[in-house]
């Protein structure tokens, strides 16, 4: 499912991050940095050893917050590491957006132009899916059409399963109705 406006894309997949083929993709990180288990282990599984290396460098870093990393032997040329809420530290849903803010930002102060979202926080964290989806896609559309000189044309969300992927194609499907009506 792809949204189009002006020279930018959003668009949704289902498969695996670690097979993505973006400039960048993004780990659903913890403030330490270290790549056990869902999607940061799979990044260090296929990605080989020197993401790890690199992330050791740069932790820890806060909630909110985001750092680049090569990819290794991953497709994408580097893994941006963003640290999402833990539901029930309070404010998540801000600590939420500000990581998706933080990565995009990253993103384009790297000059890439594609970029892979998972969905941050939703596994050992325990944030709520559907709650996910609307701020991680309402983020990157403000962000693209706030920044027109930005690099980045794609932002991609790569989900694992089909009611992920049917959960974020709901929730886009109301972003593209609520962007249509007039304000």
């Amino acid at each position: 499912m792809k949204w189009m406006f002006a020279d930018k894309t959003i668009e949704l997949v289902q498969g695996d991050i670690t097979e993505q083929d973006t400039d960048a993709i993004v780990n659903a990180a913890n403030s330490r940095l270290i790549l056990g288990g869902g999607v940061a282990g799979a990044i260090r599984r296929k990605g080989g050893p020197s993401i790890q290396q690199e992330c050791d460098q740069k932790a820890p870093i806060p909630v909110g917050g985001a750092v680049l990393t090569g990819a290794g032997n991953l497709k994408a040329r580097y893994v941006i590491h963003a640290v999402g809420p833990r539901m029930g530290e309070g404010d998540e849903d801000r600590k939420l957006e500000q990581a998706a803010l933080s990565s995009l930002k990253v993103a384009d102060t790297h000059r890439l132009q594609s970029i892979a979202f998972c969905a941050i926080s939703t596994g050992i964290f325990g944030y709520p899916i559907d709650r996910c989806a609307r701020i991680l896609l309402r983020t990157a559309r403000d962000f693209l059409q706030n920044n027109p000189q930005t690099s980045l044309q794609r932002v991609v969300f790569c989900l694992y399963d089909r009611p992920a992927y049917e959960t974020f194609a709901a929730a886009l499907k109301e972003l593209q109705d609520e962007s249509r009506r007039p304000h």
